[in-house]
Parts: structure tokens; C-alpha cells; sequence
């Protein structure tokens, strides 16, 4: 599955968690499944939790990830030093 059909499985709604990304119209946040991820879980006990949660699914957190973080840029910030 391409990058553009796992991104269409991420969806926004105000009413839900202040519209933080979350999957496809459940409430279950993007940030809740890349924190699990993060702690070690594998995808297999993510979706462990939630019957209805689909592989492509946790492959759509991690893209979304990926999509915000390649438009990030870190500038250095330089403090001037006394010589």
C-alpha cells in the first residue's frame, strides 16, 4: 500500500480529542499508537488492544509521522562567546 492510500486511512474531527489525528473515525489517537510504538510494542500487540485496528493502520501512524517530521528543520541557535 502506497504512502497516499495509508495516509487516507488518518482523519481529523474537532469533536474528538480537540482534533488531534486519529484513525479513520474510531477514537484512537495517531499519538496514542506511535507512543506504544515508541514504549517497544510491536504492531501485533498494538492491534492486540483493538479488534477492529487493522496492520495498515499502524503503517498509517507511522507515515503520518514521517510526513510531519520531513518538513521539520533544525536551525542551531548560536550564542556569540566572549573571544
Amino acid at each position: 500500500m502506497d504512502e497516499k492510500a495509508l495516509l487516507e486511512r488518518i482523519a481529523y474531527d474537532p469533536k474528538i480529542f480537540g482534533g488531534k489525528p486519529i484513525i479513520r473515525g474510531h477514537r484512537l489517537a495517531v499519538e496514542h499508537v506511535l507512543g506504544m510504538l515508541a514504549a517497544g510494542d510491536t504492531i501485533e500487540t498494538v492491534r492486540s488492544g483493538y479488534a477492529w485496528l487493522e496492520r495498515e493502520d499502524v503503517l498509517a501512524c507511522l507515515a503520518y509521522a514521517k510526513r510531519l517530521v520531513a518538513h521539520e528543520r533544525v536551525e542551531p541557535f548560536l550564542v556569540p562567546t566572549g573571544t
